[in-house]
């Protein structure tokens, strides 16, 4: 099968170009994929982190692609559509994460699919977690251009189904990422972060967003005693004043170590083999990525019961789900954790998981679903 996949690719970093590549070495394994690319990604106002490219210290694959699509640029998209067209591709995928690509990348995908070809959406967003006037409009646009979807979690699903009911979806988990390498030894881990050995670890790891709620870890973590220490590791869109002030506030604060820069690849493993489990406090969520990477290296996660976080975590088999999204609850279960099971019984459980959530059960099934829709 020839495949044209239109989504962000090397140079551009972070978890969905990540993904992008993960997918696309697999497709490649059995079909003939030819990768499309930005030009622009976002505009300065929609990225407030310092960079959207990889650096030297990030582990890169460098896929190689067409740099075509500017997304405020609509002559591009023309280009972009003629582009995909000259390789008469038997199948065009895309991915939805924000609703301001729904412009551009809903008209490349019109244009393609008057030819014949097949347009397939990978959702990872259907309704964003930080809302803007256009979302509606945008996203209704892009759901139109598609001949059928593939959501990671039920909450998606359903976020597509409220804009189409009669929409083809199929539902597929998030695989596990398995670029980062293998899990350093735990203490030796923790020297290099600067940890103390001897406490229970919690890791808070991503960008730092008000919907991902790190202000209620922190006064959960206020309440626990002098045994556990917690890292919170990621680059903060928007001021981290808020935070250190609720750091500052209780009386624990010497066992939180932060590290408020965007992490590079190279140092993704020292972070998560420090941790004894990861803490996902979100407010909203669809699905995460940091469950992905958590799962690779066998660390449990303890997370809110918001999206589709549910859908990912077996509770008390592969991490914990809150309840509640209160901090008195995120405490609770952070005890509970470190009193009620060993990390062994935890461990294991996600070695199960691993051998359901493969990029080759991944790619097959989306590519088996594009053939249905002929």
């Amino acid at each position: 099968m020839k495949i044209a996949f239109l989504s962000t690719f090397y140079p551009y970093r972070g978890g969905i170009a990540q993904f992008n590549a993960n997918l696309y070495r697999e497709m490649q394994k059995e079909h003939e994929v030819k990768a499309f690319n930005f030009t622009r990604q976002y505009p300065n106002f929609l990225f407030p982190g310092k960079t959207q490219y990889v650096t030297d210290k990030d582990v890169a694959d460098k896929i190689e692609t067409t740099r075509c699509l500017d997304t405020i640029n609509p002559f591009t998209w023309n280009k972009t559509a003629r582009l995909i067209k000259n390789e008469n591709p038997d199948l065009l995928i895309s991915r939805l994460w924000m609703s301001f690509f729904g412009p551009s990348l809903g008209y490349v995908n019109k244009k393609v699919m008057k030819s014949g070809t097949t347009v397939v959406s990978i959702l990872d967003n259907v309704i964003p977690h930080e809302k803007r006037f256009f979302d509606k409009g945008f996203t209704k646009y892009y759901i139109k251009h598609n001949h059928g979807f593939l959501a990671m979690t039920e909450s998606v699903k359903n976020d597509l189904l409220s804009f189409n009911p009669k929409a083809k979806v199929i539902l597929r988990p998030h695989p596990l990422y398995n670029h980062f390498g293998q899990k350093l030894n735990k203490q030796d881990a923790q020297n290099k972060l600067g940890l103390d050995p001897s406490k229970k670890t919690l890791l808070f790891f991503g960008i730092i967003r008000d919907y991902k709620g790190l202000d209620n870890l922190i006064k959960a973590f206020g309440t626990l005693d002098e045994s556990y220490q917690l890292i919170i590791a990621g680059e903060s869109y928007g001021s981290f004043k808020k935070y250190e002030d609720e750091i500052f506030a209780i009386s624990n604060k010497q066992n939180i170590k932060t590290f408020i820069e965007y992490i590079d690849d190279s140092r993704v493993t020292d972070f998560f083999s420090a941790a004894d489990v990861v803490v996902l406090p979100y407010r909203t969520a669809t699905q995460s990525g940091i469950t992905a990477i958590s799962y690779h290296f066998n660390v449990p996660v303890i997370a809110t019961n918001v999206g589709g976080l549910e859908e990912t975590i077996k509770h008390e088999k592969t991490g914990l789900i809150v309840k509640e999204n209160f901090p008195e609850k995120i405490a609770d279960s952070i005890r509970f954790f470190f009193q009620n099971k060993s990390i062994i019984q935890f461990e294991q459980e996600i070695d199960l998981l691993k051998k359901e959530l493969s990029w080759e059960k991944f790619s097959k099934d989306l590519i088996d679903f594009s053939k249905s829709l002929k």
